[in-house]
């Protein structure tokens, strides 16, 4: 692995770090105006920076180490760059984009959030990026302009229209807390979740089956949802309340139909789940939650996988409250609520149940609610 000093031969001027995210709940609910329940991870990506004093924009990364993208600011277009790079440079590009004052400068990226994971390494990267550019160039763009940008880089830049979830998690998040976050109007409220004092665990397995959603079905459940929204008369499915589903659904294709169930029923149950924990009922009732947004993600939205259905389980027979697939899906980690005592033989059971259907070994983190983006030393 390499630093900035020695790609660049110079020491940074600042430095920003931002966390990956968990989805505690709500997914494939953002880009449907719907509700979202994440929380920042103690992983992060770390964006050194300083100026230069032409337009060139060089990215380099410690986990590339004999690779730097190198470009003019006016050379930067869509498909202009690839891979990790291409997050990186996407921020500069929006920023230059909306004509704030954005000159030449090295960029070395740094983090230990695992790639494909569905852990959202790549808004932690984006969200490091223009924290640390907005500082470097006086911008002094707020937290919710950053977030667009951000956004914006992703879905313009990069290609992947996801939605705002990610970004918002890496940016807003408060250590000890769930963010729930209303993605129609962007309100957000900290929604209190110690799991550690409640002798809880919040277990990542990564399946080591890698997701890939720039092309392809993401994409496609969009377009879906659109479609549904459109033979139903609405602008979104969050304008479709759960006691209406079995009036509707009736009257939409039936592939339609099954997307718009998770959908509605999703923000349910991300309700329900904030319901729940700022009402003071037991945290481990989560688990029931997790379990029915998983069998929702796999039979209705059709986004699961083998990996991921072999993973959730096995850990729910284990032992685990509950358990579903985080992020987009087709590949990348499933989330189980356990009991902290009660990780490493749940962790073992997953194991072993990936050895003996020939799946890849998964790898497992144990994380908590943590702090959002900011400055860091450099």
């Amino acid at each position: 692995m390499t630093t900035f000093n020695d790609v660049f031969d110079r020491v940074p001027t600042l430095a920003w770090r931002a966390p990956g995210r968990i989805n505690v709940i709500g997914e494939h609910t953002d880009y449907n105006d719907g509700f979202v329940l994440p929380a920042a991870i103690p992983h992060g990506v770390t964006a050194r920076v300083a100026p230069r004093s032409d337009g060139l924009v060089r990215i380099a990364s410690a986990q590339v180490p004999d690779a730097v993208d190198s470009m003019d600011l006016t050379d930067l277009t869509p498909g202009a760059v690839s891979g990790g790079a291409a997050y990186a440079a996407g921020v500069v590009w929006e920023l230059a984009r909306r004509g704030h004052a954005v000159h030449g400068v090295d960029i070395h990226i740094d983090g230990d959030v695992p790639r494909g994971a569905g852990l959202s390494s790549s808004a932690a990267l984006e969200c490091a990026v223009a924290g640390a550019l907005n500082e470097l160039f006086g911008l002094r763009l707020e937290q919710r302009m950053l977030i667009d940008v951000a956004h914006k880089a992703e879905n313009d830049f990069v290609g992947m229209p996801c939605g705002v979830m990610d970004q918002s998690a890496a940016m807003l998040s408060q250590a000890g807390h769930l963010l729930f976050l209303d993605t129609r109007d962007m309100t957000v409220r900290h929604v209190p979740f110690d799991a550690a004092t409640a002798g809880l665990d919040l277990l990542v397995i990564d399946t080591q089956a890698p997701h890939r959603l720039v092309d392809g079905e993401y994409a496609r459940r969009r377009r879906e949802c659109a479609e549904a929204c459109g033979h139903l008369g609405i602008a979104s499915l969050r304008d479709l309340e759960p006691h209406a589903l079995p009036a509707a659904l009736p009257t939409i294709d039936p592939v339609l139909a099954r997307r718009t169930r998770h959908v509605v029923t999703e923000n349910a149950r991300v309700t329900d789940t904030v319901a729940l924990l700022e009402g003071g009922a037991d945290p481990r009732g989560l688990g029931a939650l997790l379990s029915a947004s998983h069998r929702s993600l796999r039979d209705d939205y059709q986004v699961s996988s083998v990996e991921l259905d072999s993973a959730a389980d096995a850990a729910v027979a284990a032992g685990a409250y509950g358990a579903r697939m985080i992020g987009g899906g087709f590949g990348g980690s499933v989330l189980a609520l356990v009991d902290g005592d009660r990780r490493d033989a749940v962790a073992d059971a997953v194991s072993a149940a990936a050895k003996e259907a020939g799946l890849p070994e998964p790898v497992f983190l144990s994380v908590q609610p943590s702090q959002g983006a900011g400055p860091c030393p450099v």
